[in-house]
C-alpha cells in the first residue's frame, strides 16, 4: 500500500504538504504545477486515502450486485412498497459504490447471462422451490429480500406479517371493534382462498377470539396486482352482507385505496360508521380522507439489511442467517385508537 511518504519522496515535497493537497486543502500555498505534480504521482502509484480504503473494506469485494425482482416491471410500478424495498437496496449500494443491475421476471426465468458478472443476487419476494434452485445455480451467492426461503441454506431478510396481523387485530379489538372484516387477494397459484399470509393469521386470531366468520373475510384474485379496483370490489361485498363488519383489515394499502371509494361511494362514515386499517404505509396512507391506519412494513430498511447480508456472505461467512424486522402500527384517522374510549 502506497504511503504519503512514499509520494512525498517522488514529488520532493514534505508529507504534510501531499496530505494538504490530497485532502483538497484550499489554504495551502503550493504552486499550481506542484499540486498537479503531488496529484498525478498519488493516481499514477494508485494512493487510496483512508476514506476509500475504508469504503473498499466494507464493500468485501462486493461490486456489483444483480437485483433479480419476482414482479415484472408493470406490476412493481402499481405497488410502492416494492418500489421502496428496490430503492432501500440502490441506495445501500450508491453508498458502497456498488454497481446494481435489475433483472425482472417475464413468463419464465431470466437468461443466466443477465447475472454473469455479479458478485451476487438479491431476490426480491417471494419465489417457489425451482426458481431458488435456478437462481443458486446461476449465482455465487444470494440472499433473499422480503423472503425467508424453506431452505437452510438461505439468507433472508423480512418482516414477521402473522405477527402484524395479530398485533393489529389485538389493537382494533381493544379499541372497541367486534366484528372485523378482511380483504385480501388469492395468491397466484393456488386454489385457497385462504392461503395468502396475512389471510391466514386473520382466520387464526379470529378462531381464537370466538370463530372464524367467512362472511366477513373476503379475497379474490387481482386482474393486476393487489390493485385499488380489488379492494372496491372486495369492500362491496362486505357491505352487502346481512351484518356487514364494523371494521375491514385491508391486506395492503392499495386494496384499502378501494375500500375507501367504495365506502365514500355508500355514504358511509369512515370511522363513524366503519373503520378500516391496512399494512405496508405507503405514502399515500396518509393523504386519504380520513388519513388510513396502517401498520409500518420497514421495506427500504429490508432492502438495507438484504445488501449487508451480502457483504457478510462475500467476505465468507457460511452459515445462513434469518432476519425479521419488527413492524409497526401507525395510528391515523381511519380507526378509534386503542388509548381513546370505545362505542361500547
Amino acid at each position: 500500500m502506497v504511503t504519503l511518504k512514499e509520494i512525498a519522496e517522488a514529488v520532493g515535497v514534505s508529507t504534510a504538504t501531499v496530505s494538504r493537497v490530497l485532502n483538497f486543502d484550499a489554504t495551502l500555498k503550493v504552486t499550481p504545477h506542484k499540486r498537479q505534480a503531488i496529484i498525478e504521482t498519488a493516481e499514477a502509484m494508485r494512493y487510496a486515502t483512508p476514506r476509500a480504503r475504508n469504503r473498499a473494506n466494507r464493500r468485501g469485494g462486493l461490486s456489483k450486485v444483480a437485483l433479480v425482482h419476482f414482479l415484472r416491471p408493470d406490476q412493481e410500478l402499481i405497488d410502492p412498497y416494492y418500489i421502496g424495498l428496490r430503492l432501500g437496496i440502490e441506495s445501500r449500494c450508491q453508498a458502497l459504490k456498488i454497481e446494481t443491475v435489475k433483472v425482472y421476471h417475464t413468463d419464465s426465468m431470466p437468461e443466466p447471462t443477465l447475472l454473469q458478472g455479479a458478485t451476487g443476487v438479491i431476490a426480491i419476494g417471494s419465489h417457489k422451490p425451482h426458481e431458488i434452485a435456478w437462481l443458486n445455480r446461476h449465482s455465487r451467492h444470494v440472499v433473499f429480500a422480503d423472503f425467508i426461503p424453506p431452505d437452510d441454506d438461505f439468507d433472508g431478510v423480512a418482516s414477521d406479517l402473522p405477527l402484524a396481523v395479530h398485533k393489529l387485530l389485538d389493537a382494533l379489538h381493544e379499541a372497541g371493534y367486534r366484528r372485523i372484516g378482511f380483504a385480501g387477494w388469492i395468491d397466484e397459484m393456488k386454489t385457497d382462498p385462504y392461503h395468502e399470509t396475512r389471510c391466514r393469521a386473520y382466520i387464526e386470531w379470529m378462531n381464537r377470539h370466538g370463530g372464524f366468520d367467512p362472511t366477513v373475510c373476503a379475497t379474490a384474485r387481482s386482474v393486476e396486482r393487489n390493485t385499488e379496483q380489488t379492494g372496491y370490489i372486495l369492500a362491496n361485498r362486505l357491505m352487502d352482507q346481512e351484518q356487514p363488519p364494523d371494521a375491514i383489515v385491508a391486506c395492503n394499502d392499495n386494496i384499502a385505496v378501494g375500500v375507501f371509494r367504495a365506502l365514500h361511494e355508500r355514504g358511509l362514515d369512515i370511522p363513524g360508521d366503519i373503520a378500516v386499517a391496512s399494512f405496508n404505509d405507503i405514502s399515500v396512507a396518509q393523504f386519504l380522507s380520513p388519513p388510513l391506519t396502517t401498520v409500518r412494513l420497514p421495506c427500504e430498511e429490508i432492502g438495507e439489511t438484504a445488501v449487508e447480508l451480502l457483504l457478510e456472505r462475500v467476505a465468507g461467512r457460511d452459515i445462513a442467517k434469518r432476519i425479521i424486522l419488527a413492524t409497526r402500527i401507525v395510528w391515523r384517522g381511519s380507526t378509534r385508537h386503542p388509548a381513546l374510549p370505545s362505542a361500547d
